[in-house]
């Protein structure tokens, strides 16, 4: 959708922004570097994602028998899920410093130096000391590189659907979010998909040492994701921005964000969560709900979510497809409302301990439930001004982090303190797919007010983004 020019002057007395001086026509799209944007953020996302979910697979299998002392497994595990929550408290303040510099000084730059943390921290956790070996220490160096790890994730998702987006055609900005959303399931089916076949081919030897080998494979997977992204050039719709205000160089961005737009930031975080809490709910809590409580084997659950992860990349893909018909925001208002009506017969199958079952439950939440989760960069894309929009969407996302990381923590508390009931993280799982579709309403009627206003993010067009698409 592209917005329509703006009155002039504004009737609303709103102080001009530089963004609308007068500037150079809006560089045209290139095919080629559009798709070579594309494959970059996706498969630097898939990599770096591959990381991040491989210390949610493994924190209840392997860390917290092995680098927790607690005599009770259930506070082991608890406690390993807290030290996986640790790298949700390192995303926002990556969100703000990559955010920062990637609004004032570009997108490419930040995408390198975070897959380039991300790898680096987790071969480190491959090659680290257990509690038998060194005492407490294990736990303190698992946890800083847990940390370092949120860093580097709450830089890379913003950026990665910016360097997509921005690089996109009008018309298929959906099609292209949705793209590096794939990320996800990808870095999903890598993680637990390695670890299945580690746990295969070591066998008993896996808790001695087979679970270092996914997380010393990451050298050779950032080696990757760093020459894709060295290959790709900044995108069209920050030179606009670069061009509109060249003191962007000299402005801080999130102080702009709680200055200009703070309500626009809570109804981004709203929309973002079930993205980021209903996911962890449905694998890493899930993963020790079906092994700790249910009794089962790891296999059965890590088989499910590599089925569901499928599911997952399909609906993404069919989801910003269609959201460029009909909008990328109103799509994520329909995903939101499919998810709060799943979720709680998802715990329902997954209780009847059937492997089947458990492989539809994980297929419905990550399949149908992933539905507004596809489009939801291309909606907070339009949420957020131009010059804004790094440190804005990743803000969004990582805030809400921050509950999704304790989310599978808080779960197994629950379940501990009621009787091993599934109904209070069915709950849960509930409540967070209802707060996102609120958010995800106002959000959509936030864009459509703009658009009738002829402004982006809450704010005047840059004069050479008009009629170019690169406002939609």
């Amino acid at each position: 959708m592209n917005a329509t020019p703006p009155a002039s002057p504004d009737p609303s007395g709103r102080e001009e922004h530089p963004d609308t001086a007068p500037v150079a026509a809006a560089p045209a799209y290139d095919p080629l570097k559009a798709r070579r944007a594309l494959i970059g953020s996706f498969v630097g996302t898939a990599l770096e994602w591959y990381d991040f979910f491989l210390f949610g697979t493994t924190a209840a299998i392997v860390f917290a028998p092995l680098f927790f002392h607690a005599e009770d497994p259930a506070v082991r595990t608890i406690q390993a899920l807290l030290t996986f929550g640790v790298g949700f408290i390192g995303r926002p303040l990556g969100a703000l410093v990559f955010g920062h510099f990637g609004d004032r000084l570009g997108r490419k730059g930040i995408l390198v130096i975070t897959i380039i943390l991300m790898g680096v921290s987790s071969a480190l956790i491959g090659v680290l000391p257990t509690y038998a070996t060194a005492g407490i220490v294990a736990p303190i160096l698992l946890g800083i590189l847990r940390f370092v790890q949120g860093m580097a994730t709450g830089g890379e998702w913003g950026g990665a659907t910016l360097m997509a987006v921005e690089s996109a055609p009008p018309e298929k900005r959906g099609l292209y979010a949705a793209v590096v959303q794939v990320g996800s399931p990808a870095g999903t089916l890598l993680s637990s998909g390695i670890v299945a076949a580690v746990v295969a081919l070591t066998g008993e030897q896996f808790l001695a040492w087979g679970w270092r080998i996914p997380y010393l494979f990451s050298i050779l997977l950032v080696v990757v994701g760093v020459w894709l992204r060295l290959a790709v050039d900044e995108t069209p719709d920050y030179k606009v921005a670069e061009a509109a205000a060249p003191d962007i160089h000299q402005e801080i961005p999130v102080v702009d964000i709680f200055r200009r737009i703070p309500g626009r930031l809570l109804v981004g975080i709203c929309t973002y969560l079930f993205g980021n809490a209903g996911f962890f709910l449905l694998t890493t809590f899930m993963i020790s709900y079906v092994t700790a409580t249910l009794g089962l084997k790891p296999t059965v659950i890590l088989a499910a979510i590599s089925w569901g992860a499928v599911a997952e990349a399909i609906a993404v893909l069919v989801a910003g497809k269609l959201s460029d018909r009909i909008t990328p925001p109103l799509m994520v208002v329909i995903g939101y409302a499919i998810a709060v009506v799943i979720a709680l017969p998802i715990f329902w199958l997954v209780d009847t301990r059937n492997s089947a079952l458990i492989t539809v439950a994980l297929v419905l939440g990550l399949g149908f439930g992933s539905i507004a989760y596809g489009v939801v960069g291309a909606t907070l894309t339009q949420l957020f001004p131009i010059r804004l929009r790094y440190s804005s969407i990743a803000l969004s996302a990582n805030i809400s982090g921050i509950v999704a990381g304790f989310m599978p923590a808080l779960a197994v508390w629950v379940i501990t303190v009621t009787g091993n009931s599934s109904t209070g993280p069915a709950t849960l799982l509930f409540v967070i797919a209802a707060i996102s579709l609120v958010g995800s309403i106002v959000a959509r009627r936030m864009i459509m007010a703009d658009q009738r206003e002829g402004l982006q993010g809450g704010e005047p067009i840059p004069a050479a983004a008009r009629g170019s698409g690169q406002a939609s």
